[in-house]
């Protein structure tokens, strides 16, 4: 049973001046191109000032990525909440599936899944919101890279096989998301299915127990 209290008055209004504002600039943003979105018109669609605007986010960009943030966030805790049983590899690739079934509801809060979906190909389609997500995932795959480590027991420093297991991950899924927007299904569900079978390809070739192999995955060639 969830017992977190409700937010009160004052923060359940923040919270929808907020939400009001990313979807007001996604749309925009998927409409009629990021570049040409102003945040004066983005204030105008939500009927707030710019001042309010500024108070959530230090820019376009930021709004940009705010449910992706949101989803990002969600998907490390549900690495960390991985049984220890399964390989860095598997966890990985089981917290993102698990990540796509209950994250929904999240985004729903915010926007539209398909906005969310449309706000993705966005990204993809566009050089500077790609060169920021790009820029935004090597943080990101530090901190999973470090989450990982500490599953297994490992110094992320000392061994190369958490940083690794997790630059392939990404990879994986960037490819996958690059055919996604190549092609003509623009659903959750195609999305999925194609990181699913890209990482069930990789998984069983890299698949090991790291727990008990402290090689540190270097071969020795004495």
């Amino acid at each position: 049973m969830d017992t977190a209290p409700r937010p009160g008055l004052r923060e359940r209004k923040k919270r929808r001046t907020r939400d009001a504002l990313v979807r007001a600039a996604l749309e925009l943003f998927t409409s009629q191109g990021y570049e040409r979105t102003t945040v004066d018109e983005i204030v105008e669609a939500v009927d707030v000032s710019q001042r309010t605007f500024f108070r959530y986010f230090a820019g376009k960009e930021d709004a940009a990525f705010a449910v992706q943030r949101m989803s990002e966030s969600h998907f490390v805790e549900a690495v960390r909440q991985r049984p220890a049983h399964e390989t860095p590899l598997e966890a990985l690739r089981n917290a993102v599936m698990a990540n796509w079934d209950t994250i929904g509801e999240a985004i729903e809060a915010v926007v539209p899944i398909e906005l969310h979906m449309r706000t993705f190909q966005l990204i993809e389609s566009t050089p500077v919101l790609l060169a920021a997500h790009l820029c935004r995932q090597e943080g990101l795959e530090e901190e999973i890279a470090r989450v990982i480590a500490e599953r297994e027991g490992l110094d992320v420093d000392a061994d190369p096989r958490p940083r690794v297991a997790v630059a392939l991950f990404g990879g994986v899924m960037r490819l996958a998301g690059r055919l996604w927007g190549a092609g003509d299904d623009f659903s959750v569900a195609a999305l999925r299915e194609l990181t699913a079978s890209h990482l069930d390809q990789v998984i069983p070739a890299l698949a090991r127990d790291w727990r008990t192999d402290r090689s540190g995955g270097v071969p020795d060639t004495r």
